[in-house]
This record gives C-alpha cells, sequence and structure tokens, in this order.
C-alpha cells in the first residue's frame, strides 16, 4: 500500500519516534516495511521514515544508489545501500563536515545545503531484528543521517543558518497549510485518514 507523505507542519514530524517492541508482530512489521518501500519508490525518494507517513516508530528504508549514481566524478567510489534500520541509534558521527543540497518528501519544493559528517557507525535492527553495528560513508551515512534525524523529530531545515530560514519562511508555512505541490500523495496538518 502506497501511503500519503506527512507535510512539513504536522506535530509527527517532530516528535522523538517510540522504539518498536520485541513483540511487535513480524507479520505486521514486514507489512509495514513493504508499503514503506512502495511508498519511497513512488515518490521517487531514497529514503522514508516512518513518522513521514505518520506512524511514530523508530524505523526507516533507505536505497541510496540514485544518490550514489549521482555523485560528483571526483568522489571516491561508492556503492548504494538499500537496507532496513529497526530502532537505530547513532553510536558515532566523524569527520569533517561537508555540505550537500538536501530535499525531503515532506518538504516539497525546499532544498538547502546542509553539513553534515562523512562517516558514521549505527547499531540497529534488520527485518528480522537481527541486531548490527555498522559502519558508513559518505552518500548513504547522508541519507542515514537524515532519516536517522526524522526519528528524533529533527527537519532538514532544522539544520540550516537562521538567515537561510527566515528565506524559506513563507515557503514552509504554504506547505503547512496545504499549499504544496509535489508528484505523489500528501497528508497535511488537520486531515485524517489515508
Amino acid at each position: 500500500m502506497i501511503y500519503p507523505i506527512v507535510a512539513y507542519g504536522d506535530p509527527v514530524l517532530k516528535a522523538r519516534a517510540k522504539d518498536i517492541p520485541a513483540d511487535f508482530s513480524a507479520e505486521e512489521l514486514q507489512k509495514l516495511i513493504a508499503d514503506m518501500y512502495e511508498t519511497m519508490y513512488y515518490a521517487h525518494g531514497v529514503g522514508l521514515a516512518a513518522p513521514q507517513i505518520g506512524k511514530s516508530v523508530r524505523l526507516f528504508v533507505i536505497d541510496s544508489e540514485p544518490m550514489v549514481d549521482d555523485e560528483d566524478d571526483d568522489a571516491p567510489a561508492e556503492t548504494g545501500v538499500k537496507r532496513v534500520f529497526i530502532n537505530p541509534v547513532m553510536v558515532k558521527e566523524s569527520g569533517e563536515e561537508w555540505p550537500f543540497e538536501e530535499g525531503c518528501l515532506s518538504i516539497p519544493g525546499v532544498r538547502e545545503r546542509v553539513f553534515r559528517k562523512p562517516d558514521i557507525i549505527i547499531r540497529y535492527e534488520d527485518e528480522n531484528r537481527q541486531v548490527h553495528e555498522e559502519g558508513f560513508s559518505g552518500m548513504t551515512a547522508r541519507v542515514i543521517q537524515h532519516e536517522y534525524d526524522h526519528l528524533e523529530g529533527v527537519l532538514f531545515t532544522d539544520k540550516i543558518s537562521a538567515f537561510k530560514k527566515q528565506l524559506i519562511k513563507n515557503k514552509l508555512t504554504r506547505i503547512a497549510k496545504g499549499e504544496a505541490k509535489a508528484d505523489y500523495r500528501m497528508r497535511f496538518a488537520g486531515q485524517r485518514g489515508r
């Protein structure tokens, strides 16, 4: 099932998501993961966090292959990663911060340069609830950090300067009011249902 993407202004995007309990139905979890991938691909995203479909749980999916394909030819070779992250914990972020223009499915039509560390170590459960601690670099690390931020109630617009925030304030206000154009279904604050 393809879910509508929750738009900027909905409180679910600013709340810290809750852990998925160990006794959560495996069948329900697999269905949610499949729906999230379907929704992400339908919206042409490279990552999707559960709060973006209105579910305040610690789960996100990524497929960084399109981002890696778009990377600068001077950048070191990198392989894209398709992965599910359940109850992730950021263990370490390291290296010299580097800028990249980010966007977000929940904030259509807005892109800004965000500085992030190039290397991370993250602990997470996979779709079978097996625990991993793994390192990622480059674009894949950036995609993971962006989606992880969603679980913490942080949007990429929270990471830009006050000056830049002022410049995009009107765009954000329009999105929050439901005046956004996207080629995928969206759900705006105050709307009910799917």
